[in-house]
C-alpha cells in the first residue's frame, strides 16, 4: 500500500465521519478503507482515529496529521493537473492589457502571428496606459513597463528598453541645454502622469547613485507618445523610453540631453494573476511575445 492511498483513505474517513461513507465515496469496499487506515497507523506507530460503534473521530495526533495530509494530497493533485494541462493544446480566450504605444507597435503584431499559430485561441486586446486590476477586470495578462509594485501578481521579463532625456532643437535654442542635473530645475519638464515613481524622474548622479528629480511642470500627459510630441513641439524636456523616441533621435528632430545621467533601462514585463501554474494559452503567448520582442523593433 502506498502512502498517498493511505492518506486519502484516512482523510476521507475524517471528513465523512466513518468507514462506510468513506468507502462509498472512494468506490472501494469498507474493508479496503479499513486496511489502508490500519496500515497507516501501523507505519506511524500512532492511533489516528477513535472508533466506537456509533462514530469515528480523529485523535489529537490524527487531527494534526490530517492537516498535513490534506496539504500533501492537494500538492499531489496540483502536480497531476499541471502535467496534464501543460500537454494540452492552447485553447480559449486570452484577455490582454497593454500600454497604448507599446501595444500598437509591438504587442499587436506579436498577437497577430500568435493567433495565426494557434487557431483555437481567441484574444481580446485592450490598450490602456493605466495599471489595470487584472483579477477584478478579468485580464489574463498585462504588459507593464518599469518598476513593478509589490503585489501577489507573477511577472516575467520579456524585454527591456533604454530611457532617454530629450528635447527638441527649438526648445534648446530658446532655453539652452541643461549641463547638469541641478540645471533641470530651471527648465520646463514634461511629466508622464502614469510614472510609477510619481512626480519624480530617477536619474543617475555623477557618483552613479540614483537621484530623484521632481518632474512636475506645466504639462502632464498620460500617454508616452503624446508626451514625445509635446517635446517635439518645443514645450519642454521629457524622459522617454527609447522605443517611442528612437526615430526622432535618429533624424535629429529630438536631441538626447545629459547622456551621462541616463537612468537604468526599464524592464518590460508580462504580469498575470498568481496561480498554481499558467494555462497553456497564457504560457505560450508569453513565450511568443518574448521571442517576437527579441527579433523586431528599434534598439531597445
Amino acid at each position: 500500500m502506498d502512502r498517498l492511498s493511505e492518506m486519502e483513505a484516512f482523510t476521507r474517513v475524517v471528513e465523512l465521519g466513518g468507514f462506510t461513507d468513506a468507502a462509498r465515496k472512494a468506490g472501494l469496499s469498507k474493508s479496503a478503507i479499513s486496511k489502508h487506515v490500519a496500515a497507516l497507523e501501523t507505519r506511524l506507530g500512532a492511533r489516528l482515529l477513535n472508533r466506537t460503534t456509533r462514530r469515528v473521530s480523529p485523535t489529537e495526533i490524527g487531527l494534526a496529521y490530517y492537516d498535513k495530509a490534506i496539504s500533501v494530497l492537494s500538492a499531489a493533485a496540483d502536480a497531476d493537473a499541471m502535467a496534464t494541462t501543460m500537454q494540452g493544446a492552447p485553447t480559449g480566450e486570452l484577455k490582454i492589457s497593454a500600454p497604448l504605444t507599446f501595444g500598437l507597435r509591438f504587442v499587436s503584431p506579436a498577437l497577430a502571428s500568435f493567433l495565426n499559430k494557434y487557431p483555437d485561441v481567441s484574444a481580446r486586446l485592450e490598450f490602456d496606459d493605466r495599471m489595470v486590476e487584472l483579477v477584478s477586470e478579468g485580464f489574463d495578462v498585462a504588459i507593464r513597463i518599469g518598476d513593478l509594485p509589490d503585489s501577489s501578481l507573477k511577472a516575467r521579463k520579456v524585454a527591456e528598453t533604454e530611457v532617454n532625456l530629450i528635447a527638441s532643437p527649438k526648445y534648446i535654442e530658446w532655453h539652452g541645454a541643461p549641463q547638469s542635473l541641478d540645471d533641470l530645475s530651471k527648465h520646463e519638464l514634461l511629466h508622464y502622469s502614469h510614472l510609477s515613481s510619481g512626480n519624480y524622474w530617477r536619474l543617475k548622479s555623477k557618483s552613479g547613485d540614483e537621484r530623484l528629480i521632481r518632474s512636475g511642470g506645466r504639462l502632464a500627459i498620460n500617454n508616452g507618445e503624446a508626451l514625445v510630441q509635446a517635446a517635439l513641439d518645443g514645450l519642454g524636456i521629457c524622459l522617454s523610453p527609447n522605443f517611442i523616441c528612437h526615430d526622432e533621435l535618429a533624424n535629429g528632430s529630438l536631441i538626447e540631453l545629459l547622456p551621462a545621467h541616463k537612468p537604468a533601462p526599464l524592464g518590460v514585463f508580462a504580469v498575470y494573476p498568481e496561480g498554481r501554474f499558467p494555462q497553456p494559452k497564457l504560457r505560450v503567448f508569453i513565450d511568443h511575445l518574448a521571442t517576437s520582442l527579441k527579433g523586431r523593433g528599434p534598439k531597445w
